[in-house]
Formats: C-alpha cells, sequence, structure tokens
C-alpha cells in the first residue's frame, strides 16, 4: 500500500493562534488608553480650579477675620465700619492698598483703615470682590463674596458665587 503524506501550509502546527495583534485590537487598545488619558486631564482640571477656590476661601475668610479684630480692637468707633457694604466698593481697584505715609496726629482713621482693607479685598479676591459689615445689637457681622470663575462665568443672577459670613460678639 502506498503511504501517503499530508503537508500541511504554513509550517508549524498550531502557528495560528500566535501571529500578533490584529489591527482591530491595537485600535480598542489606543481608544481605551486615549479616554485614560482624557479622565486624567479633565480630573487635573478640576483640581486646579478645586484648589483655587479654596485658596480664595481661605483669603475672604482671613480677610474677614482682620477686619473683625480691627473692630475688636477698636470697640468705641466700631459703629464706623458699618459703612463697608457692596456699595462703598464701586471705585475701588484693588491697587495701592499701603497704609498711608502721614497720619494725623500719627493717629490712623477707622475711614483709612475701612479704605486700606476694602482696596486688600479686592486685590486678594479679584474685581467682582465685595463685602458687607452688619451689627445686630453686641454682633458684628462680615460677608465677603467673590467670584471663582473667569469674567462673568461665575456670577449666576448678578451675584458672586463664592461667600463667606463671620460673625463676632463685642
Amino acid at each position: 500500500m502506498p503511504m501517503t503524506v499530508k503537508v500541511r501550509r504554513g509550517g508549524i502546527p498550531g502557528a495560528r493562534g500566535q501571529r500578533g495583534f490584529s489591527m482591530i485590537e491595537v485600535l480598542i487598545a489606543v481608544l481605551v488608553i486615549g479616554l485614560g488619558l482624557l479622565g486624567l486631564a479633565m480630573l487635573q482640571t478640576l483640581n486646579v480650579r478645586y484648589a483655587q477656590s479654596a485658596n480664595y476661601r481661605t483669603r475672604a475668610t482671613n480677610l474677614a477675620y482682620d477686619l473683625l479684630d480691627q473692630i475688636r480692637a477698636n470697640r468705641a468707633l466700631a459703629q464706623q465700619f458699618q459703612g463697608i457694604d457692596k456699595a462703598s466698593f464701586a471705585a475701588e481697584t484693588g491697587k495701592l492698598c499701603s497704609r498711608p505715609v502721614t497720619t494725623q496726629n500719627g493717629v490712623i482713621t477707622t475711614a483709612q483703615s475701612a479704605a486700606r482693607w476694602r482696596c486688600q479685598v479686592r486685590a486678594a479676591l479679584g474685581p467682582a470682590a465685595y463685602a458687607a459689615v452688619t451689627r445686630n445689637g453686641n454682633a458684628y457681622s462680615v460677608e465677603v463674596g467673590w467670584s471663582d470663575l473667569q469674567g462673568e462665568a461665575g456670577k449666576q443672577d448678578g451675584y458672586s458665587n463664592g461667600k463667606i459670613n463671620v460673625t463676632t460678639e463685642l
């Protein structure tokens, strides 16, 4: 009986499963990596925004406590600080916030202190920042507002989107 030999094309048996990646597998891998990198970039963007928001909140809190310390230090003239409101920030630019060099009899007045403080608020929190001082009996309250986002995007219905309120009792 004659012997027949079967010859396979392709050489080594089982080589069919070891040929490498197909183009579809490579495209799916690139898509998955691209989505992961896009998510990482978005996370970094949000991280910067939230860090900036926390920085503004810290600055506003420090400024509010600074004004309350000035009010507590000068209780006899504390009522004069009630003139700080949204309207008093209309002409404030946030530039040149230094203490006055020449003072009246070496004393810095409450009006000078309030003007310097308003300037510091605008310098630290931006051109949309404002503050308001209110009194209820012996309790003084300082509200500071600002816009976290660039331009007008941070405002809703004409109001800034960042706001704190700090109260103390004399």
